[in-house]
């Protein structure tokens, strides 16, 4: 079983120089494609020679070599990202020249290896995947069932009344759904049917 993916919990930072290069990796959470690019425009230094990023955000990712030779900076950043088995984050890696040319390899050494140590020794939280589910119950059985929603790691997207009682959504771990299920059943005596919704 592979281990889960972590986030961030804070902004981040490494400093590292590689013959004579500075190389400052600054990572942060990023929940959206949009969140990364603007955390981007408050990190990069403009008086840096590069300032190469990546971000993964699920199957969301994208890269910058910022100048650099192709495929020497933002890939090995983003395989950095991926080694370390983070999402939802951005990596920009800034870098002011020493006056030594690293060469393509030394430069994919560099720009990975700066990303890498900065996660290496980043905090984790690890990233709990939910699902969402739906279901309705009445009244006498509302008390009980939101008195246990903590043991669930739920979280509550939607709730209606009527006459009957109340419908409620929540978004909870995948290996708790079965548990829910049969306090419900238990709650009801068989008569509550959770949904999963897409």
């Amino acid at each position: 079983m592979t281990a889960p993916l972590c986030a961030l919990p804070h902004p981040v930072e490494g400093v590292q120089e590689i013959r004579k290069s500075r190389f400052i990796a600054r990572a942060a959470p990023a929940a959206t494609p949009a969140a990364a690019l603007a955390w981007l425009e408050t990190v990069a230094d403009r008086t840096a020679t590069h300032n190469c990023w990546a971000y993964r955000i699920g199957q969301n990712y994208r890269f910058s070599d910022d100048g650099e030779p192709g495929g020497t900076a933002g890939k090995p950043i983003l395989q950095a990202i991926d080694g370390q088995g983070f999402d939802q984050v951005i990596v920009v890696v800034t870098r002011w020249y020493g006056g030594i040319k690293l060469g393509a390899g030394g430069l994919v050494r560099a720009y990975g290896g700066t990303a890498a140590e900065c996660l290496r020794t980043a905090p984790r939280v690890p990233i709990v995947h939910k699902i969402a589910v739906e279901f309705a119950l009445p009244f006498a059985a509302l008390a009980v069932l939101t008195s246990r929603l903590a043991e669930f790691d739920a979280d509550r997207l939607d709730e209606t009344f009527d006459a009957d009682g109340a419908r409620l959504r929540l978004a909870l771990p995948a290996e708790r759904v079965d548990t829910l299920r049969q306090l419900l059943a238990d709650l009801t005596r068989g008569r509550a049917a959770l949904n999963i919704l897409d």
